[in-house]
C-alpha cells in the first residue's frame, strides 16, 4: 500500500544513497544554484518500505522551487500526490508560486507538469552547459537521444 510522508533526519543518508544509486549523485544544479537532495525538505513515497517516489523543494521567501522528483511506478498517480504535497506546504508557507527547472531533452517531465496546470515560463539557453562546470556527471545526451543543452523553467501560480 502507498504511504507517503515528510523526509525526516533519520532518512536523510538512505536519501543520500538512493540518489547517487539512481542518479549518480545526490547533487542537483538549477540556475546555476547548488543543492545537496538529503538535506532539503521533502516528501517520500513508500510501498512496503520501498521507496518509489520521492520530491524535494526549496522554499526561498514567496518562492517555492520543486528540486526533484522521481517515481518509480509511473501512471499510478505517485508524482501528482507528491507535487500535491509541496503545492500544500507552498500554499501553508504563502508562496506566490512553485516553479522548477528541467531540461529540453525531460519530455515526460515536460508533459507531466503541463496537465498539472504547470507553464513554462522561460527558456535558458545553453545552460546545462554551465551546470556542468558544477556537476561533471550530468550527461551530454539525455532521453530519446536528445542532446541535453537548455533549461526549462515552468510554474505553477498559487492563488491568494
Amino acid at each position: 500500500m502507498l504511504h507517503i510522508q515528510k523526509i525526516t533526519p533519520a532518512m536523510r543518508e538512505t536519501i543520500r544513497m538512493f540518489m547517487c544509486e539512481n542518479w549518480g549523485s545526490s547533487l542537483m544544479v538549477s540556475r546555476g544554484k547548488r543543492h545537496q537532495l538529503e538535506g532539503l525538505p521533502g516528501f517520500i513515497a513508500l510501498s512496503d518500505d520501498r521507496i518509489i517516489g520521492i520530491i524535494t523543494y526549496e522554499v526561498t521567501g514567496n518562492m517555492c522551487e520543486i528540486v526533484s522528483l522521481d517515481s518509480f511506478e509511473e501512471r499510478k498517480g505517485i508524482g501528482t500526490k507528491l507535487v500535491d504535497c509541496v503545492l500544500q506546504v507552498a500554499e501553508e508557507e504563502r508562496c506566490r508560486q512553485v516553479w522548477l527547472i528541467t531540461t529540453n531533452d525531460n519530455m515526460n517531465a515536460l508533459r507531466f507538469y503541463q496537465k498539472r496546470n504547470f507553464v513554462m515560463t522561460h527558456l535558458y539557453v545553453n545552460a546545462v552547459d554551465e551546470a556542468r562546470k558544477i556537476k561533471k556527471e550530468i550527461p551530454r545526451i539525455g532521453y530519446d537521444n536528445i542532446p541535453i543543452l537548455h533549461e526549462i523553467q515552468l510554474e505553477y501560480r498559487l492563488t491568494k
